[in-house]
């Protein structure tokens, strides 16, 4: 599933693409006809995102609100116009680019209540400039929950996935194990930090990156890491393989239907220490 990073980079791809002129909509699937039909015309005034959800905004009386949630297959996809490629469900073309929308868990035509109330439903984005990170702490802090489940709760922390979560949890040694009632603030202050600047760069540059520089590929004399899920990174779908930081081999274990990677021996901690980053 992607994580937050994409879904803000589409936004911000989406608006800088369309906004401000009129589109043409359609849906060449055929499962959002009528609600393409209804938008088929209008400008695209702006976009949105919060979390794993996508909002595009048309200047249309009534619902004028595209919502879009991936889910763990759907696309969204620019392209220079040409006919349309298996099967789309959702079609934004301004005579000469193309974003077409494949298998999404949700597309949906809703109002600005429902954006609203999708918005407060959401935990803290670390891409947002509104997010409270006290939200997410007050439901880590009550919880027995190991922390390593709490990351991926969306109410937590929005938009974080299996990536950000482990390689977080790496850069700060912390186990994952670790209990959400026994985090401090101090712990989480230090991770939500690390979040917030992991996921802006990624979106900026369109890949996960979480590796320090004393551990890249040209420092450590080592090929740079081949994978479509990420870049360089300590733990994620390293299993097996020896920790770039101790030699230890990395771990896998499932986590509430997730894979979770972690290294057993450098990752003994349960919270940031006073003065440590």
């Amino acid at each position: 599933m992607p994580e937050g990073h994409v879904i803000h980079r589409l936004a911000r791809d989406v608006a800088a693409t369309f906004g401000g002129g009129a589109v043409r909509v359609s849906s060449p699937q055929g499962r959002f006809a009528e609600e393409a039909g209804a938008l088929d015309g209008c400008e695209l005034v702006g976009t949105d995102a919060v979390g794993k959800h996508l909002f595009i905004r048309f200047d249309a009386p009534g619902a004028a609100v595209v919502h879009i949630h991936l889910g763990l297959i759907g696309k969204l996809r620019l392209h220079p116009l040409a006919a349309p490629q298996g099967a789309v469900r959702l079609r934004i073309d301004d005579g000469a680019t193309a974003a077409d929308l494949h298998g999404p868990q949700w597309c949906r035509l809703v109002d600005d209540d429902e954006v609203a109330r999708v918005i407060a439903a959401s935990g803290p984005d670390p891409l947002r400039d509104d997010a409270d990170p006290a939200v997410g702490f007050a439901r880590i802090h009550r919880s027995g929950k190991p922390l390593a489940a709490l990351l991926m709760d969306q109410r937590v922390a929005a938009g974080v996935g299996n990536i950000f979560r482990a390689e977080v949890l790496f850069r700060h040694r912390l186990r994952p194990d670790t209990p959400g009632r026994e985090t401090t603030a101090r712990t989480w202050d230090t991770i939500w930090a690390d979040l917030v600047g992991l996921m802006a760069t990624a979106t900026d540059v369109g890949r996960i990156d979480t590796v320090f520089e004393e551990h890249s590929p040209a420092v450590q004399h080592r090929p740079p890491r081949v994978d479509p899920h990420g870049g360089e990174v300590y733990v994620y779908r390293r299993a097996g393989q020896p920790c770039l930081v101790c030699g230890s081999e990395v771990k896998v274990a499932p986590l509430e239907g997730r894979n979770l990677y972690w290294c057993p021996r450098c990752q003994r901690r349960r919270n940031v220490a006073r003065g440590a980053s």
